[in-house]
């Protein structure tokens, strides 16, 4: 204990001296004012290391949704190019191929300009990274495909594709669109 001494001139004007302690004049000592400036410190540090990590996640959150929305722009656009995608190969199945080789010169050219665009429009999805989902034959994927119809078919396990109605779509494995299938079910008995 610090102890000080404090003279005052009384009333008759000679020298007092009045003893007292650190601790009754309120004044701490300097072990619990290190201490406090000790636990300050950790805390401003507690606080900057936190404000740091949110500032990181921030950042990467960011970069992280400027990458999809880079990689996922063209979703619209290319959800209404899938229908011109889908009257192309219905033209094309149309014609059925054993009357193409009798059609005249100028209509096997036109189909020909038709299955060169399908090519065209289905290399420029796959440079887009658009892929076709043809399930025929594969066990049925809600995620992936959607049910039209069911069918009793003793060739396939239940729940089979067996028909695919229209073909489907995933942009950078998001779904752009379902295929529409048949499935087996199960033959009752």
């Amino acid at each position: 204990m610090v102890h000080s001494k404090i003279h005052d001139e009384n009333e008759n004007g000679s020298l007092t001296e009045d003893s007292t302690t650190e601790e009754s004049s309120g004044i701490s000592k300097p072990a619990e004012v290190e201490e406090n400036l000790q636990e300050t410190v950790q805390q401003l540090k507690d606080q900057l290391l936190r404000a740091l990590a949110e500032t990181e996640n921030v950042r990467k959150r960011a970069v992280r949704e400027r990458e999809e929305a880079l990689q996922y722009a063209v979703t619209s656009f290319a959800k209404d190019l899938l229908g011109v995608a889908d009257n192309l190969r219905r033209a094309l199945e149309a014609l059925p191929a054993e009357k193409e080789e009798s059609l005249p010169v100028e209509l096997k050219g036109m189909i020909d300009g038709v299955k060169l665009t399908e090519k065209e429009l289905l290399s420029a999805f796959e440079k887009h990274k658009i892929q076709k989902i043809n399930p025929l034959n594969e066990k049925f994927d809600h995620t992936y495909h959607q049910a039209m119809f069911e069918t009793e078919n003793d060739d396939a396990p239940a729940g089979t594709i067996v028909e695919v109605l229209q073909s489907g779509y995933v942009l950078n494995n998001r779904l752009l669109r379902p295929a529409m299938v048949g499935v087996t079910k199960p033959v009752s008995k």
